[in-house]
């Protein structure tokens, strides 16, 4: 059993719980062998006596082992004492994805795609060492205070020792993909599809697929169609929205094949968002939407009857006001009778039989209609088939139209809900009306039924009511003044986003509806709002093992500053860069300062460690001395060590009040506990009445107690 303070392996002592989970728990320890603080994650005891679990523990911890990358939360050490399982690793200043995008609602797609590179990277990283994570999702990346990404918890990853991996593991149901929700084998394109979801949540601020349940959600991955984020928020670059559909395509061979893929399209749609770029893989049977059979129904539910276990938020990283989310895996269930290899052989026989058939339809065609004249023929080169892919010299083909819903007659919500559910896109005019109720759309400029290309904006005409209110203008006003004076005249307000060459950060660009037209009360108007000029984002060089001179060389050719320079002590040869405040791959404004440490090569033996200090104290409630103390009556609580430093000042009224305090350089200190307690005293006979009804009177006491601190 866990105990705070006690020493594991004669090196990593025990300082506090930090967070829980299914499996197991993690505290904050010290490594005393290299002088430095640890995340351990200990094996839960119920586990620890099951052979099964002990074994997918080490299993896990030896796979993450051999990962060494600036984007993955590095595993140092395993083990095992007395019953204790645990792995030693990297403890990380920062706050989990997930609560990034909880405080700041959604990201601009500038942040989120340079958090998607860095993700990316990490993973390129595991995959290069047959590793498949299977359980991304924002819970499990971590951003750390100095703007460092970095991929956590590889808690169902397994070394891979063929290019898949078979299992029915069922991860985080809302970012899991239709092949492992299925329960069939997942590979390195399953992860490209968390990553997918992942992108779409920091991009909108909500997951694509929601549901009452486990079993509803998963049906969505496989059945439903793929929204897309530009529904949610239309400004969203058309590149950024067409790299989150290929990654969530349904079948793994529609998507990117690799990371190195993907990669390289993010870093393009950083430097060219409006370009059509991203190259779309030639669809296949298995990637449309299709309906769910009920043997697929049975086997997720079989899967989703293992219940998820959902860490709590209690994970601090030496930070209490950021927590750190863990949200570990499911655990396996029942094998899946599948074989990759048998289908992937079923699938090349199929597409070798089709191109066959598509040859001999061609060559009768030709034959049949060859009498009509070789002008209405067709050129050779259009019937060259090939297999070894999608042809990048072709545009791709236009996605299938899509139908206009029936909007007339319906207010203004429903029939925009109607047009995104359709696949389109809404503006909203206004036309004063005596017949026609306010907020109700009178006419559009598309017909109901007529055929639309995806992503088509249609303009609704809708009643402003007999006498609709005018709509003022706005622009170049700052949004706090646009929106207060649009409220005023009971317009509701929604704000966006986007860069401007001409108007202030701040300050509104444009509005719909326009000035000077007429809107129903309640309409509302949406304000886009500057962000200033669109500086060029630089990409940060690795400077890790460079020289002094290197490094600044390399920042100054990226448009970068040097920062804060530091010479410390490391593994590192000396004169070399052993850190850098901005990850390599990392994209930020030109001129940002990067910070960087220069080795002065491994610290001297000879040289002795400074004696440090630590006081875990109970203090207990000042009737241990003190008898007409009242409990619950408040008491100031000082606690100052020997050099004079106050390490608590506080009012408590309960005890006892747990304190735990490291790095201290005196071993002792005292605690002072100030109070008032109430006391009878009767008055000398020679004042008046006295002698006679005792009196009460409020007393103020003070108790010091000496306080020995414990050498770390």
């Amino acid at each position: 059993m866990i105990k705070i303070g006690m020493k594991i392996n004669d090196r990593y002592e025990v300082l506090e719980k930090i967070g829980t989970g299914g499996m197991s728990d993690v505290y904050k320890a010290k490594d005393h062998k290299l002088n430095r603080f640890v995340a351990m994650k200990v094996l839960k005891q119920e586990f620890s006596e099951n052979a099964n679990f002990v074994s997918k523990f080490v299993v896990e911890a030896q796979a993450a082992a051999g990962l060494m990358h600036p984007n993955i939360v590095n595993v140092y050490d395993v083990g095992e004492e007395n019953g204790i399982n645990y792995i030693v690793m990297e403890l990380v200043e920062g706050i989990t994805l997930k609560k990034y995008i909880e405080k700041k609602a959604r990201l601009s797609y500038k942040e989120a795609v340079s958090i998607a590179i860095q993700v990316s990277m990490g993973i390129e990283a595991a995959h290069n060492n047959h590793i498949i994570h299977r359980d991304i999702k924002p819970q499990n990346i971590i951003i750390s205070k100095d703007g460092k990404v970095k991929v956590t918890d590889f808690g169902i990853a397994k070394a891979a020792t063929s290019n898949t991996i078979t299992s029915n593991v069922m991860g985080s149901v809302h970012y899991t993909s239709p092949e492992q929700a299925r329960g069939g084998y997942s590979d390195e394109k399953s992860d490209i599809y968390s990553l997918g979801i992942t992108l779409f949540e920091m991009l909108t601020g909500r997951v694509p697929f929601n549901g009452e349940t486990t079993v509803a959600i998963a049906i969505k991955h496989i059945q439903e169609e793929m929204p897309s984020p530009a529904e949610f928020v239309p400004e969203i670059p058309s590149s950024v929205e067409s790299i989150v559909l290929k990654c969530c395509q349904k079948s793994p061979d529609r998507r990117y094949q690799n990371m190195q893929e993907l990669i390289a399209d993010l870093k393009q749609s950083l430097m060219n968002p409006d370009e059509d770029f991203v190259i779309r893989n030639e669809p296949d049977m298995e990637g449309g939407t299709r309906m769910i059979s009920e043997g697929d129904v049975a086997q997720i539910k079989r899967h989703t009857a293992y219940p998820e276990y959902v860490e709590q938020d209690t994970m601090r990283l030496r930070s209490e006001t950021e927590p750190y989310d863990e949200d570990p895996q499911t655990e396996e269930g029942d094998e899946y009778d599948y074989n990759p290899k048998m289908e992937r052989m079923t699938t090349i026989l199929a597409v070798l039989g089709g191109i066959a058939i598509c040859g001999i339809a061609i060559f009768l065609a030709v034959k049949v209609f060859g009498n009509m004249g070789e002008n209405n023929l067709p050129s050779h080169e259009d019937y060259i088939i090939t297999t070894d892919g999608p042809d990048e010299t072709k545009e791709p083909e236009s996605q299938a139209p899509v139908t206009m819903p029936y909007v007339i007659g319906k207010t203004v919500e429903d029939a925009r809900n109607a047009l995104t559910d359709a696949g389109l896109k809404s503006r909203v005019d206004y036309e004063e009306s005596d017949t026609v109720d306010a907020g109700v759309v009178m006419g559009a400029d598309a017909e109901e039924g007529q055929e639309l290309q995806p992503g088509s904006v249609v303009t609704l005409v809708a009643s402003a009511g007999p006498s609709g209110i005018p709509v003022p203008s706005v622009l170049e006003l700052s949004y706090e003044m646009a929106e207060k004076k649009l409220t005023d005249l009971g317009f509701s307000v929604i704000r966006m986003e986007n860069y401007s060459d001409t108007v202030e950060a701040g300050y509104v660009v444009s509005q719909l509806p326009e000035a000077n037209s007429t809107a129903a009360e309640g309409a509302v108007i949406t304000l886009t709002v500057s962000l200033g000029k669109e500086a060029a984002l630089v990409q940060v060089p690795n400077l890790i093992g460079f020289s002094e001179t290197e490094g600044r060389t390399a920042l100054t050719e990226q448009g970068l500053t040097v920062g804060n320079v530091a010479y410390e002590y490391s593994v590192y040869e000396e004169g070399d860069i052993f850190y850098q405040s901005y990850s390599a791959g990392t994209y930020v404004d030109p001129g940002t300062m990067v910070d960087i440490r220069i080795s002065k090569g491994p610290e001297p033996t000879s040289t002795p460690q400074p004696v440090t200090y630590r006081c875990n104290l109970s203090i207990l409630s000042p009737a241990e001395e003190d008898q007409a103390y009242v409990a619950n009556t408040p008491v100031q609580i000082k606690l100052v060590a020997n050099d004079g430093k106050v390490l608590l000042e506080t009012t408590a009224t309960t005890f006892p009040q747990t304190v735990n305090y490291y790095n201290l350089s005196v071993p002792g200190g005292t605690v002072t506990l100030t109070y008032t307690v109430e006391v009878e005293t009767t008055p000398a006979p020679e004042e008046e009445g006295g002698g006679e009804t005792p009196v009460k009177t409020t007393e103020t006491r003070t108790i010091t107690r000496n306080v020995t601190f414990v050498e770390e």
